[in-house]
């Protein structure tokens, strides 16, 4: 089963790409390799929620969010090289915008590691980075980055 088949047997649709809101691209191809910028948690062209985690925003809703990330991030993949010429996913890097004393980041970033199993299976998993800092962007609670080899 191709990845493709695999969203679409979770019902799950990949967004349009979502536009820079600065100075880069969405995604860029080195060799066999493919990184995304880091992917907020845009939904229909707005930020789903903003806050920081452990404050306005809880976990388990920062771990939904995690998982939109990792969706705007395959079809970020899915524009550039095509997400059924995904062979692996090889590192997933997350932030997380922290209240003083959220603890809980792996946790959170969890969301989107989780997608990508449940896209690629075993090729979905990755080594991978959850940090907590101070703000994102726009005032996002996650920002999800994402490397995969892709066929030659």
């Amino acid at each position: 089963m191709t990845p493709s088949d695999k969203l679409r047997e979770l019902g799950l649709q990949l967004p349009e790409v979502v536009p820079p809101v600065a100075v880069y691209v969405p995604a860029v191809r080195t060799g066999s390799l493919v990184f995304t910028s880091g992917q907020l948690p845009m939904s229909g062209g707005a930020m789903a929620q903003t806050g920081l985690v452990g404050d306005a925003v809880t976990a388990e809703q920062a771990k939904e969010l995690a998982r939109t990330c990792a969706l705007n991030a395959l079809a970020a993949i899915d524009a550039l090289v095509g997400l059924d010429s995904v062979v692996r996913v090889v590192k997933v890097v997350g932030f997380v915008a922290s209240a003083s004393g959220f603890t809980g980041q792996p946790g959170v970033i969890n969301g989107a590691s989780e997608l990508l199993g449940e896209v690629f299976g075993d090729a979905g998993r990755h080594a991978r980075s959850a940090v907590g800092v101070a703000a994102l962007p726009l005032g996002a609670p996650v920002e999800v980055e994402v490397v995969v080899e892709v066929t030659a």
